[in-house]
């Protein structure tokens, strides 16, 4: 069967990761979580005091991208795969809200973002790929079969963020949340550098009023209809 690149973008908290998950597994493909990648060089800032005040802290992250090295290793307890950093698992330390408070502000760095795109771009060369994450559609693969662009109420958004911080013990509270999803919406919709927007060919999958079993059944189907169009014209020719 024709193996086609699966870009799934949009806005913060909308479900990306979850449902590109289950694709990926159902269609057979490898899942790339960007935010992820986004997550682990912020959780390295952090650890090592290059965010602050000092703008000039920033710099000292750019000097010390060259060390990171990030590795997406299978988790055989889960299913899934967890994001390495310099070797160590870091996949609880990058979903806090700590993290979550300043990703948007590292993804805005240019050299951070070519340095991810790059090895974005390199992990989808041999396609059969799902990649979920704010310019995967536009930037990272533009000419990607199957696009996706997915949003919901900043209000639904923040609802789900907050069970879900919760669930792991963190003490926070609803308006934090919301106050934080707001904030991410802002900085990733008009930096500079690779703003998030829909791709002109994506389809905008609203999941507001959506549980994640209907989700995954309609992406599905979209993705199943793409990939037979592809296969019928390789087929073709």
């Amino acid at each position: 069967m024709q193996k086609i690149i699966i870009a799934i973008d949009g806005y913060s908290s909308t479900g990306k990761s979850t449902v590109a998950k289950r694709l990926a597994k159902a269609l057979g493909y490898i899942y790339v979580d960007t935010g992820a990648m986004y997550r682990a060089v912020t959780y390295h800032a952090l650890k090592n005091g290059f965010i602050g005040t000092d703008s000039g802290k920033l710099r000292d992250l750019i000097e010390d991208l060259p060390k990171i090295e990030l590795k997406f290793m299978p988790n055989n307890e889960t299913g899934q795969s967890d994001m390495y950093l310099n070797g160590e698992n870091v996949e609880k330390a990058i979903r806090t809200l700590g993290v979550s408070k300043y990703v948007s502000k590292v993804a805005t760095v240019d050299a951070v973002r070519r340095k991810l795109v790059d090895m974005q771009k390199k992990m989808g060369s041999e396609k059969g790929i799902v990649m979920d994450g704010r310019d995967i559609g536009t930037v990272v693969f533009p000419k990607a079969e199957f696009k996706i662009f997915m949003t919901a109420s900043p209000e639904k958004r923040a609802q789900r963020r907050y069970k879900e911080l919760l669930d792991r013990g963190e003490q926070v509270t609803f308006e934090e949340v919301l106050k934080n999803v707001r904030e991410r919406d802002h900085i990733d919709s008009t930096r500079e550098i690779s703003p998030l927007q829909k791709a002109e060919d994506a389809i905008v999958f609203d999941n507001s009023d959506m549980g994640l079993q209907e989700q995954f059944e309609r992406i599905h189907d979209f993705a199943l209809r793409v990939i037979g169009k592809q296969q019928n014209k390789k087929d073709a020719k």
